[in-house]
């Protein structure tokens, strides 16, 4: 659960999880940046160049954790083209697939003692002390590895629902999703206070 590292070799490995942090951030402002299609959709083909860089196989692989993000592309696209504002709903579609798609690369190729050490070094500017930097790393690095792991689960649940019944889950999944989520923060806080004594 800790872990979402590929075991797919790829360049971007090697980079420090410093520099990549940065760049997910940069890229976040932007993209929330830019409002026109051509150049989202060129910032997004971007991405899934960054993607094949690291091989085919690790490019099936991040696409395959894009999968959980299609309902909402779907319900943003058929809104925008109801309301006749079809171009700003592939800005926004463009602008979340490549932004996910980003931090799903950061955390398929960072470890994630890399990235806690990394937000700790930043936090220390704050002159925050060790033990509250230690704790607010762990809960940054924490979100950013689960966000991707519930969006799968989430799929999970839908693909399971959809193989017993014809009918939409809609909001039945919300309390076995919210059930599935607290049984794993509690299973990760059990393993943090057994090995690092409640930091």
């Amino acid at each position: 659960m800790l872990s979402l590292t590929s075991e797919r070799r790829t360049i971007w490995h090697g980079v420090p999880a410093g520099p990549k942090l940065l760049a997910l951030l940069a890229a976040t402002v932007v993209f929330f940046w830019i409002e026109a299609v051509l150049p989202m959709l060129a910032c997004a083909a971007g991405v899934a160049a960054l993607y094949l860089a690291g091989g085919f196989a690790f490019a099936r692989q991040g696409a395959r954790m894009l999968a959980p993000i299609l309902p909402f592309v779907a319900v943003i696209l058929a809104w925008h083209w109801w309301t006749g504002a079809l171009a700003q709903g592939v800005v926004i579609v463009a602008r979340m697939a490549a932004l996910v798609a980003l931090a799903n690369l950061v955390t398929m190729t960072t470890r994630l003692q890399d990235m806690l050490d990394r937000v700790d070094g930043a936090l220390a500017l704050l002159r925050l002390p060790a033990r509250g930097r230690r704790r607010l790393a762990v809960a940054v690095a924490l979100v950013i590895r689960f966000t991707p792991v519930l969006m799968e689960k989430g799929r999970a649940l839908a693909l399971a629902w959809r193989a017993r019944s014809a009918r939409r889950p809609g909001w039945r999944l919300v309390l076995p999703f919210a059930l599935t989520a607290l049984d794993d923060a509690d299973r990760v806080a059990d393993a943090l206070r057994a090995r690092s004594g409640g930091l």
